[in-house]
């Protein structure tokens, strides 16, 4: 019995748009309580995230109770954590600071099973969730997505966007706005910026495949008209702070306006 959660590959080839959630904090309840909330993914971010790897097989369990795909930002381009994150039942990759040609094959290698790639045979975890059939069906839905947030990266955008394997190239805009020499974030509006982003976006339309890009709800409007595929709208920490700031901004509020009528 195989998970029957529809391949983003799948969704990215019909031409749709999938928006995300980012974990940043450790632990299942808050990974499950956004899988629920009805996002086509959730990320664990083990990259600049607070979670190790435990938690991590921990908050992917999380999100399999919805419909939203386990998807992982690893720390590195390392086959060792690559494999461990797949067998654990992440359904994509995102693998940081990919530089060349060679990493981002290097990236595909890690994820995928021969004789499309080199990766290790062991599903523990995924075949308790998705039985004998992992094997033959892995290949067809896990996702390869290097990031591209360096002057090296942007230079070889098409031919990374190229590798067979590859399903996505992800836009990493503050690590690409401070190799552009420009603050981290999101710099719309600013030439060099604008014109990476524009590359991006067609070196991946030239090559098939979809872009992909951290983002919140202002900005993500945009990129959807830039054609990306892969949007996250909310980080957990951001969303949690948010809300919080603006439940006590409300009872202070009231809390001042109840001394002003004594």
């Amino acid at each position: 019995m195989v998970n029957e959660k529809t391949s983003l590959k799948l969704r990215w080839k019909a031409g749709e748009v999938t928006l995300g959630a980012w974990c940043m904090m450790p632990g299942a309840l808050s990974a499950e309580a956004l899988a629920r909330l009805g996002f086509d993914w959730v990320l664990i971010d083990m990259q600049h995230g607070g979670m190790d790897y435990q938690t991590a097989v921990e908050m992917i369990r999380a999100i399999d109770l919805s419909d939203a795909i386990p998807i992982v930002r690893v720390p590195w381009n390392d086959p060792g954590i690559i494999g461990r994150v797949l067998d654990a039942g992440a359904l994509g990759v995102v693998i940081p600071m990919i530089q060349t040609v060679d990493d981002a094959r290097r990236a595909v290698d890690a994820c995928l099973y021969p004789p499309a790639g080199r990766r290790s045979f062991g599903p523990v975890r995924v075949g308790l969730r998705d039985g004998n059939g992992y094997f033959g069906t892995a290949n067809g839905r896990v996702c390869v997505i290097p990031m591209i947030e360096t002057s090296d990266a942007l230079a070889s955008v098409e031919e990374i966007a190229a590798v067979s394997g590859v399903d996505a190239v992800f836009v990493g805009p503050f690590d690409l706005s401070v190799a552009l020499g420009l603050p981290p974030g999101d710099n719309d509006g600013k030439p060099a910026f604008d014109a990476a982003i524009k590359k991006v976006a067609e070196a991946a339309k030239k090559a098939g495949v979809a872009t992909a890009v951290l983002s919140n709800a202002r900005v993500a409007p945009l990129r959807i008209e830039q054609g990306f595929q892969m949007i996250s709208v909310t980080t957990d920490i951001s969303a949690m702070s948010m809300a919080a700031a603006g439940d006590l901004k409300i009872v202070r509020d009231t809390q001042l306006k109840g001394v002003s009528h004594a």
